[in-house]
């Protein structure tokens, strides 16, 4: 079958699966990428997660990745825990209030979020593997979400904190705020919180090639320096 065929619209097959990101996340790393680490916020008393996960069932899941710039990876093999398990297991019991806006943030800075509604969907993971080999940090090491069915935006890397709320919270503010839909759901083409989806996609594909480019610099810069570090 031609997968090109069952692509979302305005999407295109990608036969690599790049770093990619905003511009200026590109000389943005993780501080760790191996111990798998958060705190946890928001409406709930501060606690840390750590070694908890493996208490989890571990799902491994085939599912496709899109970019809200156009490019699709198809067929990527995640290994991890359903966010809708840790949730019921860790923060439900925790919960004083019902919990319906979640905020997650990276350790490069980088933030962004979900209805928990969308994050509780039998697909979404926290996923610490891909293709049976711990993430890279071209990919989220040490763990990332998985949201298949929202573009890749929302699918934070490199989790360094999560926050749970019980009302919708601002968390884009300034010009470039327009870029963040709310849930940003790759069926209904939510490429941006204005404007018709049609258009986004003719914008964004433009970056699409200097953007791997920057990335790609950047990473293998991080990996030179590390190297010469003994790291």
């Amino acid at each position: 079958m031609n997968r090109q065929n069952i692509l979302p619209p305005g999407q295109v097959e990608s036969k690599i699966f790049p770093r990619f990101g905003l511009p200026q996340y590109a000389n943005r790393f993780p501080s760790e990428t191996e111990k798998i680490s958060f705190s946890i916020g928001g409406e709930l008393e501060e606690f840390e997660i750590s070694d908890e996960l493996s208490t989890l069932p571990r799902i491994n899941q085939t599912s496709d990745f899109h970019c809200v710039t156009t490019w699709s990876k198809l067929d990527l093999n995640w290994s991890g825990y359903l966010f809708k398990d840790f949730f019921t297991n860790f923060i439900l019991p925790k919960a004083s209030k019902e919990i319906k806006f979640v905020i997650l943030k990276a350790q490069d800075g980088y933030k962004t979020s979900l209805p928990l509604s969308d994050l509780l969907k039998p697909n979404v993971l926290m996923a610490d593997k891909l293709d049976n080999k711990s993430l890279t940090i071209e990919h989220g090491a040490p763990i990332r979400i998985v949201a298949p069915d929202h573009y890749g935006y929302k699918n934070l890397k490199h989790i360094k904190r999560i926050e749970f709320y019980s009302t919708q919270k601002v968390v884009k503010q300034g010009f470039l705020a327009f870029m963040d839909h709310p849930r940003a759901r790759v069926e209904f083409e939510e490429r941006a919180a204005r404007g018709s989806g049609v258009i986004f996609r003719f914008l964004y594909k433009f970056g699409v090639k200097g953007t791997i480019r920057d990335f790609e610099k950047a990473t293998a810069e991080y990996r030179l320096k590390a190297g010469k570090n003994g790291n």
